[in-house]
């Protein structure tokens, strides 16, 4: 969330800054500003809304230089507006930063700065940045920056110029900042997606280090000054998985994407009766507790259904905002499980680091590769599903049920248990039953014409599919900003039920498993109160096709692989109706794509 871009070298680096932030817009976009270095001074502009709005006043402005640092905004304090948009800088406008994160101790740093005269001049925490570094400053920018991060307590990500030296500084503290290395040319983002197109070559910043870079290298120092030796790393993805291809959004392709996503997330680690997977894991565990946030949550709830019911390990699943600030004990006999994609994720890391207080056994489920979650835990399983630009997700959610059921299958192998045949040959024809409801796409776009002016909606599920209808009405109100809910089915009765009427669409997974005939009983519920009833099914059912006034049937599976399918007209309904109200499916608002704030 918010998005960090900066360049130092021969390039032009105005329009490197700028192709770097369209490439960053999913992180935020509230705001955005560009700082230059140009001869003995700075120059920033700044303006509210997307990047094209700055790109439009860039343009018009002859600048440039060899470095330069730029940003774009998730609002945390302050409203949007080109007064809080970074970079921000001293009163002097020496000094130059832009900040991901939250200053716990904000309104102390600002009472001290005011008391000693600094005027402020916005309403965001990150201006008090610039105005700690300048303080400190002593003609060594380097030093002033550690001092600095030294005294802030909470979050941040950060890139610092001063007008004299030739060089930026970044420091990380719960923020991700990677450097990437070219040839006598350097950049620092938030993100690997934007460095790109300059350089594979990769570092990634740890808690409280600093690196200073400069055109031609850079060292790495911890809080203190010493200097820490790291090895580069390399980003093995291509540019082109984050181009659309064709797509009108990020969205549409990487719901389209889904049977390769899947298929790479399986790939090598699932044959015949074998599963491979590069867990080290205690051949003890009395429980498994699950962290994570919005969709990476539902995931955990399938994972939960799959655990209990195929290794009969108890399952704990708690929001990571929640299980910070909660008294869960947590033993060292427990496995300490936590999902993300991003891998960056706040709260699910500050989750991550409390357990770790309590159990050695830590393992994490994320996409992005080299990411801090991924370094932080003990081990894990990479989702292998390409970049996710759109901010709702979508692939990495199958990719993660997936990775959750592979998980379990090893478990499963480790109590002495065979993998059920029927169930690995399900799995790896799940890519292509994905294709044949993607097949039905046009089907799914009229059926969101019916309903795109609805204000409300309901999804029911029930079982392993609960969680699919928690997604279902989570992806529509993301994108659309359309009210819905997701619950069991049996609880409809008890408070939603009335709500229903003849406008309400009422969402079922009525899929083949135990709990089939108490959906349909749901449905006929919704139906005596003349509610819309639209079913997701799996087979030709008199019943079923009697209720509904619209239904989309999908390819049988088993019922434990049935969330991956159950899900896919879902995202496709919610990506016609936002589509078809004429709203920025990409960027949602008030949304950002890896929550790095808590």
């Amino acid at each position: 969330m918010c998005g960090i871009v900066g360049y130092i070298g021969d390039r032009q680096v105005k329009t490197t800054l700028l192709e770097g932030l369209k490439k960053l817009e999913y992180r935020g976009y509230d705001s955005a500003g560009i700082s230059i270095a140009n001869g003995n001074k700075i120059e920033t502009i700044k303006t509210k809304g997307k990047i094209k709005n700055l790109r439009s006043e860039v343009d018009n402005v002859n600048i440039d230089g060899q470095r330069g640092i730029a940003h774009t905004r998730w609002a945390t304090h302050g409203e949007p507006s080109r007064i809080n948009a970074h970079p921000h800088s001293d009163n002097s406008g020496d000094i130059v930063i832009v900040h991901n994160g939250i200053i716990e101790n904000y309104q102390g740093i600002k009472k001290l700065l005011s008391e000693e005269g600094v005027e402020i001049t916005s309403d965001t925490d990150s201006e008090l940045i610039a105005h700690l570094i300048a303080k400190f400053y002593e003609g060594d920018l380097q030093k002033a920056v550690m001092r600095t991060v030294k005294i802030i307590e909470g979050t941040l990500g950060i890139a610092v110029m001063h007008k004299d030296e030739d060089k930026i500084i970044a420091a990380r503290r719960g923020s991700p900042i990677v450097i990437g290395v070219g040839h006598d040319e350097m950049m620092v983002a938030s993100d690997v997606v934007p460095i790109m197109n300059i350089t594979r070559d990769v570092n990634y910043l740890e808690d409280d280090q600093i690196a200073v870079i400069e055109k031609d290298g850079y060292v790495i120092k911890d809080i203190n000054g010493n200097t820490v030796n790291k090895h580069i790393e390399k980003v093995k993805w291509n540019v082109e998985e984050i181009e659309k291809k064709g797509y009108k959004h990020f969205m549409l392709k990487e719901i389209m994407e889904q049977p390769a996503s899947i298929a790479n997330t399986l790939r090598g680690r699932l044959k015949d009766d074998t599963i491979k997977l590069s867990l080290d894991i205690s051949d003890e565990i009395e429980r498994v507790i699950i962290t994570a946030c919005g969709t990476s949550w539902h995931s955990a709830l399938v994972g939960k259904y799959l655990l209990e019911k195929l290794t009969g390990i108890p399952v704990l699943v708690d929001y990571a905002s929640e299980f910070i600030y909660n008294h869960t004990p947590v033993n060292n006999n427990d496995l300490f499980m936590v999902i993300s994609q991003s891998g960056e994720t706040a709260d699910t890391l500050t989750a991550l680091k409390k357990a770790q207080k309590s159990t050695d056994q830590t393992a994490g489920i994320v996409n992005v590769v080299g990411s801090t979650i991924a370094r932080e835990v003990n081990s894990g399983i990479y989702l292998h599903a390409g970049p996710e630009i759109g901010v709702a997700s979508t692939k990495a959610f199958t990719s993660q049920i997936m990775a959750l059921l592979l998980f379990t299958l090893q478990l499963r192998k480790k109590q002495g248990q065979e993998v059920d045949c029927k169930l690995a040959n399900e799995i790896n024809l799940i890519p292509e039953k994905i294709e044949k409801i993607l097949e039905q796409k046009n089907i799914i776009k009229n059926l969101a014409e019916q309903l795109k002016d609805k204000p409300n909606f309901l999804y029911l599920g029930r079982g392993i599919n609960y969680p699919v209808a928690l997604e279902g009405a989570l992806k529509l109100k993301e994108i659309s900003y359309i009210h819905a809910e997701g619950y069991p089915a049996a609880e409809m009765k008890h408070g939603p039920i009335a709500l229903i009427d003849k406008n309400m669409p009422v969402v079922f997974l009525a899929t083949k498993g135990k709990v089939l005939d108490k959906v349909i009983n749901n449905m006929e519920e919704v139906r005596a109160r003349k509610g819309i009833v639209i079913a997701i099914t799996d087979h030709k059912n008199s019943d079923i096709e009697e209720i509904s006034d619209e239904f989309i049937r999908i390819p049988e599976t088993l019922e434990e692989l049935s969330p991956v399918l159950n899900v896919i007209p879902l995202q496709l309904l919610a990506y016609y109706i936002a589509d078809m109200n004429g709203l920025d499916v990409d960027k949602p608002r008030n949304l950002a794509k890896s929550v790095t704030v808590e």
